[in-house]
């Protein structure tokens, strides 16, 4: 499955007026956390964690739609924390949507069903429930019985309501293939928009072995990978090639920029060496070649897609059968 063909034409245009402006550094994602507070505690989570002493802190409205001007994505993900409990989230997507932007909005979908009456449909907004397997082991790891269960009522409710639903998928070294298989099965039925998959970024907040290794991510995703091609994948292809081992890509970490209470972190979404007044201090006074994998130990085992789609996006740039399997992609799934 492709992106929608608005968001691929958007997403083309953008790439290509920044290139012939010679800009080599722009965002292709803002990642926009209006409050890193969360009504889950899950056991893979760096955030509730890393921002413990902020939690009680949100940005306004303006503050979020600021950012969103000053970064100019044409995408921006809402995440958090649970997006849900901002008191302003609808104004924030309404805001987003009025700008020609595409919103994607992150939800553990505990609060979904009753919040759907906030949003309208629409092309440019979706929300992303992130699933990591089928009922047991995620209502253990998120440390809350019905999880599961409210998250797919959710989803059956947001897609009944006329909107987008896709799914992020992480997965952890006790992450069992057969219950992802039967889940992304299932999830295909309903029918959801699109699943996206990733394995999960080792933080250094959390105690806990439940991250894998570089090869160890390899290993587990090799069996995804041979998943019938009928399965809704939302990942570019380049990206699962990575995930399988079958190519390398390089992380391009400024194409998703995060704007949280404290500010821009640097450098990424991921890994936190402070924060920047500014969208451009962050663009222009950080030294970018200190991080990813063999610059920053912390990125050694990173396989994440919030830095290395963008790495997938510059490859297509710079090859034309890359570039034309992922026209190919986008256009036929």
């Amino acid at each position: 499955m492709g992106f929608p063909r608005q968001l691929t034409t958007s997403l083309a245009g953008y790439v290509m007026e920044n290139s012939l402006r010679g800009r080599k550094q722009f965002p292709l994602v803002l990642m926009l956390e209006p409050s890193l507070k969360c009504n889950l505690a899950c056991a893979g989570c760096g955030r509730i964690r890393e921002f413990k002493d902020i939690l009680d802190r949100s940005l306004s409205v303006e503050e979020c739609l600021a950012a969103v001007d000053e970064a100019g994505a044409p995408v921006v993900s809402i995440t958090g924390g649970e997006p849900l409990l901002h008191p302003g989230i609808d104004h924030i997507v309404s805001g987003i949507v009025s700008r020609g932007k595409f919103v994607h909005l992150c939800t553990n979908g505990l609060l979904l069903e009753r919040s759907l009456g906030k949003f309208k449909p629409g092309p440019r907004m979706a929300f992303v429930l992130h699933l990591d397997s089928l009922a047991e082991p995620p209502d253990r790891f998120a440390g809350r019985e019905g999880v599961f269960e409210t998250a797919i009522s959710a989803i059956r409710s947001a897609k009944r309501s006329g909107f987008r639903v896709l799914i992020n998928t992480t997965f952890y070294k006790q992450t069992r293939i057969a219950d992802l298989e039967q889940l992304f099965s299932m999830l295909a039925a309903v029918p959801v928009d699109g699943m996206m998959v990733a394995p999960a970024f080792s933080y250094e907040a959390v105690d806990s072995d439940v991250f894998l290794s570089r090869e160890e991510m390899v290993e587990s995703f090799r069996p995804i990978y041979q998943m019938p091609k009928k399965l809704p994948f939302y990942n570019t292809p380049l990206y699962l090639d990575f995930l399988a081992g079958k190519r390398e890509l390089s992380c391009v970490p400024w194409s998703t920029p995060t704007r949280n209470p404290k500010g821009w972190k640097r450098p990424c979404y991921l890994v936190t060496d402070g924060h920047c007044a500014s969208f451009r201090e962050l663009m222009e006074e950080t030294d970018w070649s200190k991080y990813g994998v063999g610059n920053d130990k912390r990125c050694r085992n990173c396989m994440v897609h919030c830095g290395f789609e963008g790495g997938a996006m510059a490859q297509v740039g710079r090859s034309l059968p890359d570039l034309w399997r992922t026209v190919k992609w986008s256009i036929t799934g």
